[in-house]
Formats: C-alpha cells, sequence, structure tokens
C-alpha cells in the first residue's frame, strides 16, 4: 500500500517512498543532553517511531539516522556551572534519553551520530560555504553564514524575509523571533571555553551546522526525509536547508515531516506553570509507560494533543482492555472452524489499521480500527462462537498492531522498579507515592507464585488462605479476574 504523508516543505500530502527504490533514508533531530526529556519531547520520539515501524511493516527498509547534540549554549553554560567539562556532563543525560526511549519502546535508530564526533565534516562543511563568499569570519574569530546570499530562504517555514539585513547577526543557538539574521556557523571561544583547534581557528560549531553535515555524512548530500518537533521547523531546520543546498546546489531532504506540540491541561507546559513532567516524573507518580506511549499516539503527529491526566487514565484503561483481550485470545481454547462473520469483520480492522496508517500516519483511525476488533471479539467470545480460525485471525491483527503501536507486552513493573532506582540514586524518593512503592514491590514472578499458591489453597478447600492472598495482592494493587480460562491479573 501507498504510504502518503504530509511534506511542510510542499503543504501537500505526498507518497513517502526511498529516492533509490531501496532503502528510505531518513533524518531525525535527536535530543540536545543538557537535561531530562520531558514529554513534548518524547511525542515527537514516538511519532517518528511509529513511521519507521509502520515503514518496516510494509517492508520498506529503513536507515534513520539521529543525532545527539552533546555540545551547545544550553550544555557549556550547565557544565560550566556544575564545574565539569562537556565531555563529563553530558553522558548522564544521555544515558537517561536512551533509558526513557526503551521504557517508551521506541526503537534505536540504525545510526546514531554526536556532534563532538563529527567535528571534521562541519570544518569541511563550513569551508565550502566560505568557498562560495557564503560564510565570513568575523573579528572574535566566528563564522557566520550569509543569508542574503540565499534568495529561497524562508521555504520551508513559508516567513517572508523580504529585506534581509545583511550582516546583522545573531549568535545563539537557539532563538525564536521572525526576523532572520545571519546564523553562526563555528563560535569562537570565550575565555575558559572548551573548544578546538581546526583550520577555522579555535572555537566549536553553532546548532544548525551540526545536522547538516551529519545528516550528509551517513545519508548523503540529498535524502528522502528530515523529520522533528514543529519548533525546529524555524529557525534550525530553515537554516539547515539554506546552509546545505547552498553547499551542495542540490536539494537537502525531499520530505519534511513535523510533529505538533502538546499541550498539558490545556495550557503550554512550562516549569512557571508547574505543568512540566519528565517521563520519570509520571512514572514515579504511578503511571504506566505504555499508556503514556497509547497517549502521546491517540491524536495524529499533525493534531495538538491536550495531555491530561484524565486522557492518562483512560489510556491507561485502554492498554488493559487490550492486553486482557489479546491474553483471553491468546490463551482460550475455542472449537475447530471459524465464524465467516467474524472473520470479516477481522480482515475489515486490518484493512482499516493499515490504510488509516498509510494516510499520513492516522493512528486515531488506526487504533479505533483495532478497539472495534476487540468489541466484537469479545462478544462473539462471550456468546460461545469465536472458533480456533478466528482467534488465529484476531491474534495475528493483533501481532500487526502490536508490530507498530507496542504497548501489549507489560513490562510496567520492571520500568517502575527502575525509575525507583533511578529516584533514590538522586535522592528524590520523597517525590514517590507509598502506593508506588507498595505495587513495584512485587515482581511478575512472585505475583505468579502467589496466584499458584491461591490456586491449591482453593483445590484443597482452605478458603481461608485463598481470601488472604486474594486481599494481599488487592492492597499491593493487583486485581485478580477468575475466569473459566483460569486466572488472570493486572495491576491497579
Amino acid at each position: 500500500m501507498t504510504i502518503r504523508l504530509f511534506n511542510t516543505l510542499t503543504n501537500n500530502i505526498e507518497e513517502l517512498c526511498p529516492g533509490d527504490g531501496k532503502t528510505l533514508r531518513m533524518y531525525a533531530c535527536g535530543p540536545t543532553v543538557y537535561d531530562y526529556g520531558h514529554i513534548g519531547n518524547f511525542r515527537t520520539f514516538v511519532q517518528v517511531d511509529v513511521l519507521r515501524r509502520f515503514l518496516r511493516l510494509q517492508g520498506v527498509e529503513v536507515r534513520h539516522v539521529m543525532n545527539i547534540t552533546d555540545v551547545d549554549d544550553k550544555i557549556i553554560r550547565n557544565a560550566a556551572a556544575a564545574d565539569v567539562s562537556i565531555a563529563e556532563y553530558t553522558p548522564r543525560f544521555e544515558d537517561a534519553f536512551f533509558e526513557d526511549l526503551d521504557a517508551l519502546a521506541v526503537e534505536r535508530p540504525e545510526v546514531i551520530s554526536r556532534a563532538t564526533e563529527c567535528i571534521p565534516e562541519m570544518v569541511a562543511l563550513i569551508q565550502r560555504l566560505a568557498s562560495q563568499n557564503l560564510a565570513y569570519k568575523t573579528k572574535d574569530g566566528s563564522w557566520y553564514f550569509r543569508i542574503a546570499g540565499d534568495p529561497e530562504y524562508g521555504k520551508l517555514s513559508k516567513k517572508d524575509f523580504t529585506g534581509i539585513n545583511d550582516g546583522a547577526r545573531i549568535d545563539l543557538d537557539e532563538y525564536d523571533k521572525d526576523s532572520a539574521r545571519d546564523f553562526a556557523l563555528w563560535k569562537a571561544p570565550k575565555p575558559g571555553e572548551y573548544h578546538w583547534n581546526t583550520e577555522l581557528g579555535p572555537g566549536r560549531p553553532g546548532w544548525h551546522i551540526e545536522c547538516s553535515a551529519m545528516a550528509m555524512k551517513y545519508l548523503g548530500e540529498s535524502f528522502d526525509l528530515h523529520a522533528g518537533g514543529e519548533d525546529l521547523m524555524f529557525p534550525h531546520h530553515e537554516n539547515e536547508i539554506a546552509q546545505s543546498e547552498s553547499a551542495t546546489h542540490k536539494p537537502f531532504a525531499r520530505h519534511w515531516m513535523h510533529v505538533r506540540f502538546l499541550l498539558v491541561e490545556g495550557k503550554k507546559m512550562s516549569k512557571s506553570e508547574g505543568n512540566f513532567y519528565t517521563l520519570r516524573d509520571l512514572l514515579l507518580k504511578g503511571h504506566k509507560a505504555a499508556a503514556i506511549r497509547l497517549l502521546l499516539l491517540s491524536n495524529p503527529y499533525r493534531h495538538q494533543l491536550n495531555f491530561t491526566f484524565d486522557g492518562l487514565l483512560d489510556a491507561t484503561s485502554s492498554v488493559e482492555r487490550l492486553r486482557t483481550f489479546h491474553q483471553r485470545i491468546l490463551g482460550g481454547k475455542f472449537p475447530e472452524g471459524a465464524n465467516p462473520d467474524l472473520a470479516a469483520v477481522t480482515d475489515k480492522a486490518r484493512e482499516d489499521f493499515t490504510a488509516a496508517l498509510a494516510n499520513d500516519l492516522n493512528t486515531a483511525e488506526a487504533l479505533a480500527a483495532i478497539f472495534d476488533l476487540v468489541r466484537v471479539g469479545n462478544v462473539v467470545s462471550d456468546s460461545g462462537s469465536l472458533l480456533a480460525g478466528n482467534a488465529a485471525q484476531i491474534i495475528e491483527v493483533l501481532d500487526r498492531f502490536d508490530a507498530v503501536f507496542a504497548v501489549l507486552q507489560d513490562r510496567d513493573a520492571d520500568l517502575t522498579r527502575a525509575a525507583l532506582a533511578w529516584a533514590e540514586r538522586e535522592g528524590r524518593l520523597d517525590q514517590v507515592a507509598a502506593s508506588v512503592l507498595v505495587q513495584a514491590s512485587l515482581s511478575d514472578a512472585q505475583i505468579d507464585a502467589l496466584i499458584a499458591e491461591r490456586n491449591e489453597a482453593r483445590r484443597s478447600r482452605n478458603f481461608a488462605r485463598s481470601d488472604g492472598i486474594r486481599m494481599e495482592l488487592s492492597e499491593k494493587g493487583i486485581l485478580l479476574e477468575d475466569s473459566k480460562d483460569g486466572v488472570r491479573w493486572k495491576r491497579k
């Protein structure tokens, strides 16, 4: 099935396909490792992960490159405040970022590139621009890109930069003003600041040149797709296009994908509003990583998501419903044969799921198709007319669903324990609710052992012990459900 995706560059939904007919080459902006990632950051990474997973499910080979920005203004400032080098400061947050990606079931890219490992490529790109009079050196030894030399500047963000003031410069890595000024490619060091000695002179790269150099190093001068959050469209992605295409005279990326911001309880997320949450904050409040992932995917990537705690509770219930249905079908014993009506419903769910994702990655419609199948499947199962052929077909559809959404595997207890261990190391256990500590105290194996003991107590008619185990598990946040197929359990 043809995969179509909105292209920010052209403002059209267009077919997304490998330029070479073999491998889709994709660059997605990664984190700046100056602090822990917040849920707004992770909405972008989760949405890009869904695209990557869906492409592979459809048989498209993917070469996905993600950068790690491990040198920029914030990192230099924070490392200096901590009285450590940037090389000592960044690994802690880089490791945390990948731990958070793993918690959210985000697959690792084929290539992970750190900015500090690609300084020669950045220097070479700046020299290439300088040879065309598109980069110039200032008295302090810094190098800037000459925006007036790019007549197409603004074509991604659709901003009108008529009458750009040539020579007006901006030295910060990030800025959000609507006016364009020449931006730093290479920054001369301030006194005591870490730097590299290169043919350009001493200094360190600007933020924008990092991504251009790394993308071209691993994907070539032109590639298929560039992805990132909508906040990066201007100036970062605009500047990437300007410097890259000015140097190569080739299209930098054919397709641009931007994921919209999220709100938290209807407001822009900020520390001053008291609504700023990292993934770890939410895990330590007792929320499940799979539910957070599902909520981040509940709205299509081009729609703003209002992240609410009521919505997170709904997502938790949805995950439990999916897992319960999956286990019911997977572990059930059904008569041979197939119910043709249910087979038709299952075929439609598969087709609708695939069509929704192929149509600009519509995750909301894809989820709706699966929940329609869950509803009908439960009704048929309750009536006793679910047959083995239907069960096999349903499992195949759920496997396809989970290959993209990745929420059926229950790793919640292990992830909560990992978050608690981190909080203990960081001295943050005072932030953790007692109920979270209690629920995390039992491993899956311990729960299974208690259920086995309860089953034996029931067989021997020791109902006092059986009821006692149920109560013990309930007090620790474990709910039991007795069914004809056996005992199922879930965490509250």
